[in-house]
């Protein structure tokens, strides 16, 4: 494969990968450890909604432990890390739910626990546009003066149609409200946006990519739409009510987004490998390396790289 133009990039990728990030930050390879505590959503406990997003079955997957505590989870996490990694650093990682959709003496009790284990290094926080209090953004404030600190958000898609469809419950101003608080306190954001939902067209991915762009934020995941035991969305994929992207059309469609994704931004993820008992479809999504080497392959084809399109369209230059 031939060298990598892109200028974040330590392997010769052409995306500024979270590897590249983490090693720029720290100096060193860093470790996210997944941790469940037992949070609920404004959409799940009748606040907002109930059932949930049709694709979600609550909870966060492979290693997580929802009885154990903080510590003794990343306990856990660190004996398992250690088995392949020597002293291995960790980024706590709250990940299932709304992880700031509770009382504020509870959440700085976990979070400051989580922030004493001797080898976590920074939190990351998964958590929706819609419940970011202002208690809670005075908290995460505070945390991030004392360690590297992400918030994750979950964003999908900027389709309002999309979004009452997989029952969202947050429109998408509702989302870029809470997403501008957080940049507002200088707060590390890191946006999520699933390819394959339900009716969208491959035009749809794209502006939404190209939305999620103009924002600028500090990080993305990108993920292909998992079809898990048990939701709604087993229901309506059994009834074949829509139909799933192919291996080859979600590698094309990402390689176009990423073309028009701001260079800086950090992409944190690119496919997505849940837990594998539950996966109902697409069974290709099982096989990250092939997912991950076909957008390598398809980056180096099309001979562009994250923020191609972008940085042309900011200097004025013709597209």
């Amino acid at each position: 494969m031939q060298k990598s133009p892109f200028r974040y990039s330590l392997d010769n990728k052409r995306y500024h990968t979270l590897n590249y990030h983490i090693k720029s930050r720290f100096g060193r390879k860093i470790y996210k450890a997944v941790i469940e505590c037992g949070f609920t959503c404004p959409n799940i406990d009748g606040t907002k909604g109930i059932g949930g997003c049709i694709f979600c079955d609550g909870g966060s997957g492979y290693f997580t432990r929802p009885d154990l505590t903080v510590t003794q989870q990343l306990d856990s996490e660190y004996n398992r890390l250690s088995k392949k990694y020597e002293n291995a650093e960790m980024i706590a990682y709250f990940q299932a739910n709304t992880n700031t959709y509770g009382d504020i003496s509870h959440l700085r009790k976990l979070y400051t626990e989580a922030l004493a284990h001797e080898n976590v290094v920074g939190l990351s926080i998964g958590t929706r546009a819609d419940c970011l209090f202002d208690d809670v953004l005075d908290l995460l404030e505070e945390l991030n003066s004392r360690t590297y600190l992400t918030v994750e958000l979950g964003m999908q898609t900027v389709h309002e149609e999309t979004l009452r469809l997989i029952n969202r419950c947050c429109t998408h101003s509702e989302f870029v409200k809470g997403y501008d608080k957080l940049k507002k306190r200088g707060i590390r954001t890191c946006l999520h946006i699933i390819n394959g939902l339900p009716f969208e067209s491959h035009e749809m991915m794209l502006e939404t990519a190209l939305r999620t762009a103009e924002m600028y934020p500090d990080a993305v995941k990108i993920q292909m739409l998992h079809v898990i035991k048990g939701t709604r969305l087993e229901e309506m994929y059994l009834n074949s009510e829509f139909s799933m992207l192919s291996r080859d059309e979600y590698i094309n469609i990402v390689a176009h987004q990423l073309e028009v994704i701001p260079p800086e931004t950090v992409i944190e993820r690119i496919t997505g490998d849940g837990d594998k008992s539950k996966l109902i479809a697409p069974m290709w999504t099982a096989d990250k390396i092939a997912v991950l080497g076909g957008i390598d392959k398809k980056l180096a084809e099309l001979d562009t790289w994250q923020g191609r399109l972008y940085d042309i369209s900011n200097t004025g230059d013709d597209l």
